[in-house]
C-alpha cells in the first residue's frame, strides 16, 4: 500500500512538473498571475485595448471646432471615423504585443498581457490584426474615399515601421508615436471635409508629443535600472532630457492653443458672438497641462492618457473646457 502511495505521489509530481498550475520563471520559482482569462475571446478583447479607444475621440475635434458636429451627416461621418480608428488601432496593438511579448514579460504590469502571458497564440493574434486592419481600410473608402484611405494607410505604415524598427531610435520614436495622435485629428477633418488650420495642426502635434514624452518619462522613473529590459530605447534617455522635452512640448502646446483660441483665423472664425467663452477655454487647457506636468515629473503616473479615467481634477478641467468650448462655438 505504501509503495502504491509513493507511486501515485511521484506520478502526480511528474504531472505538476510538466504542466505547472502557475507560470514558472527562468529560475524555477512560481509566479502567480493576478489576471486569469476564462477563454480566448475575453483575452482577445483585452488585447485590443478598448480603454485606449478614448484616444480615437480626437477625430471629433476638427468637426467640433468647425461648428459642424451637430450636422447629422458630419456626425455620422465622425462616428464612422471613430469606429475605423478603433479597428485599426486594435490591429496595431495586437501586432505590437506580438513583437514585444518577450520584453513585456520584464514589465511589472505588461507581463500579464494575454500574448506575453501565453493566453493567446501569436498566430491567432496576427490573423485578427490583419482582419481588423483590412476592415478599417475598406470602411475608410466608403466613408471618405481616397482621402481617409491615405490617412489610414499612413497611420498603419508608421505603426508597422515603428514596431519593427523605429521604437529603438530615440526622439524619432517619440515622433512616430505622436503621429498616431495627430493622424486621428486629421482623420476627423478628412472624414467631414473640414479644412484644418495651421494652429489646429500645431496644437495636435505638440500636444501629442507632450503626452508621449510624459509616458516615456513616467516609464523611465518607474522601471528604474530595469527600464532597458522592457523598452530598449529607455536606456538611451536620461531623466533630465525627458523632463526638458516635456517642458518644451508643454510650452509650445499651450502657446499654440492660445494663438488658436485668440486668432480670428482659428477658433474664433467659427465662434458665435460669444467670443469670450472661446478665449476663456485657455484656462482649463493651461491648468490641465500644468497638472499633468506635475504628476509625470514627480513619477506618479507612467501613462498620462490614462488619467482621464481616474484623475478627478483632470476630469473636472476637461469638463470645463468642453463647456466653454461648446458655448463659444454653438452658443
Amino acid at each position: 500500500m505504501r509503495s502504491q502511495h509513493k507511486a501515485a505521489r511521484a506520478s502526480r509530481d511528474t504531472v505538476v512538473e510538466l504542466f505547472p498550475l502557475e507560470p514558472v520563471d527562468a529560475h524555477g520559482s512560481t509566479q502567480v498571475a493576478p489576471n486569469r482569462f476564462p477563454g480566448v475571446l475575453p483575452a482577445l478583447i483585452r488585447s485590443m485595448r478598448p480603454r485606449q479607444w478614448t484616444k480615437n475621440a480626437l477625430v471629433f475635434i476638427a468637426p467640433a471646432s468647425a461648428g459642424v458636429i451637430d450636422h447629422r451627416i458630419d456626425l455620422l461621418r465622425s462616428l464612422a471615423a471613430f469606429g475605423i480608428y478603433c479597428a485599426a488601432a486594435s490591429g496595431t496593438y495586437l501586432v505590437n504585443d506580438i513583437a514585444d511579448a518577450k520584453a513585456d514579460r520584464n514589465h511589472p504590469d505588461k507581463r500579464h498581457r494575454p500574448i506575453s502571458h501565453g493566453t493567446i497564440s501569436p498566430t491567432l493574434a496576427m490573423l485578427i490584426a490583419a482582419g481588423l486592419m483590412t476592415i478599417a481600410m475598406v470602411a475608410s473608402w466608403y466613408v471618405a474615399r481616397w482621402g481617409l484611405v491615405l490617412v489610414m494607410a499612413i497611420y498603419l505604415s508608421i505603426s508597422t515601421v515603428y514596431t519593427l524598427r523605429l521604437k529603438r531610435e530615440p526622439v524619432i520614436e517619440l515622433a512616430a508615436v505622436a503621429s498616431g495622435f495627430l493622424l486621428r485629428a486629421v482623420a476627423g477633418g478628412v472624414a467631414t471635409h473640414v479644412p484644418l488650420s495651421s494652429w489646429f495642426l500645431a496644437v495636435a502635434s505638440f500636444g501629442a508629443l507632450f503626452v508621449v514624452t510624459g509616458k516615456r518619462l513616467g516609464e523611465h522613473l518607474r522601471l528604474g535600472e530595469a527600464r532597458g529590459e522592457h523598452r530598449a530605447v529607455l536606456a538611451l534617455y536620461t531623466a533630465s532630457f525627458l523632463r526638458s522635452a516635456l517642458t518644451l512640448t508643454a510650452s509650445v502646446t499651450v502657446t499654440a492653443y492660445c494663438l488658436w483660441a485668440f486668432d480670428k483665423a482659428g477658433l474664433l472664425s467659427h465662434a458665435s458672438h460669444h467670443f469670450v467663452w472661446i478665449q476663456l477655454s485657455v484656462i482649463p487647457v493651461i491648468l490641465g497641462t500644468l497638472h499633468m506636468l506635475r504628476l509625470v515629473d514627480a513619477g506618479l503616473v507612467d501613462a498620462p492618457e490614462d488619467l482621464v479615467f481616474h484623475d478627478h481634477i483632470l476630469q473636472g478641467l476637461g469638463g470645463l473646457w468642453i463647456a466653454l468650448f461648446s458655448i463659444g462655438i454653438y452658443g
